[in-house]
């Protein structure tokens, strides 16, 4: 069990583990098959499973964390240390930290490029993967606009707050009817932030970050993969051609797309847990 003794059997909720130079927040709930849940850039622990407990009901340990300067994870020691080598090494923290020596890791978006690091730098870490809504695109990643665009978000948030941000954003590249759910959840996330100057620093230096120089590397993973991608409608931020392509260059990976007429498989807790929940099945952990 260990770590220690998931602090003397009480079976932990949330605790502060210590990474390379960062305290970070973490959950860790349930008993079973290690699953260890890991947000996207501006998020926090939370919208993973969006609150679902199926997972720990369904014989998992659940263990979710804050990445470094969100929510309530402490600052990175510099503005600019928040690549992926970074982040991945912070996964590690964690995995070791909580006694979990391999795992099934699920991850959205900069989550979901941080397990894609870790399987093809330490990949004896991972027993399985679900990758939600990748974005990252090697061939476009240094694009000067892309990069700008990211800038100014950084820089509207470190000036204005969450105001400030959401002028830099405009308005949401989805259909009319969804704009006012699409604002309200971003303000809903950018509250739950301790330290929001250190989100700003992470949206300057998380999209400038390359987890894997060519999507030819990921031919290397042989552990059990999903890939679920949204939309272009209602997620223009997350291509679903680019989570198409992550599927087809991993080998044996499930791609897991939206169905017409319902919401997106990434915004429903429930669906997301059966999905990792059946990859921890196949899962050599």
């Amino acid at each position: 069990m260990s770590a220690p003794d998931r602090l003397e059997q009480g079976l932990v909720a949330e605790q502060r583990i210590d990474g390379a130079g960062v305290r970070l927040a973490v959950d860790d709930v349930g008993e079973g098959t290690p699953v260890v849940l890991l947000h996207g850039l501006t998020a926090t622990r939370r919208y993973v499973v969006m609150g679902s407990k199926s997972l720990e009901r369904s014989g998992h340990r659940m263990i979710a964390y804050d990445a470094r300067g969100h929510g309530q994870s402490s600052p990175a020691p510099d503005p600019a240390a928040y690549g992926y080598e970074e982040l991945g090494a912070d996964l590690e923290a964690v995995l070791d930290a909580v006694g979990v020596q391999r795992a099934v890791l699920a991850g959205a978006s900069m989550g979901a490029h941080t397990i894609l690091w870790l399987a093809l730098n330490v990949p004896e870490r991972v027993g399985g993967l679900v990758v939600i809504t990748p974005a990252y695109d090697p061939t476009t990643n240094d694009d000067p606009a892309r990069l700008a665009r990211w800038d100014a978000l950084a820089r509207g948030l470190r000036e204005g707050g969450v105001e400030g941000f959401l002028t830099a954003y405009g308005a949401p590249d989805v259909p009319a009817d969804m704009r006012e759910t699409v604002l309200k959840v971003i303000r809903q996330r950018l509250a739950l932030h301790e330290h929001p100057e250190a989100v700003a620093d992470a949206l300057s230096a998380v999209p400038r970050s390359r987890p894997f120089e060519a999507l030819d590397e990921l031919r290397a993973i042989a552990a059990p993969v999903a890939v679920v991608a949204s939309n272009d409608d209602t997620d223009p931020g997350h291509p679903q051609e680019i989570g198409e392509a992550y599927a087809a260059a991993i080998p044996g990976a499930r791609l897991v797309l939206d169905e017409p007429g319902r919401s997106s498989v990434a915004w429903q807790g429930s669906r997301l847990s059966k999905i990792i929940a059946a990859v921890a099945a196949e899962a050599d952990v």
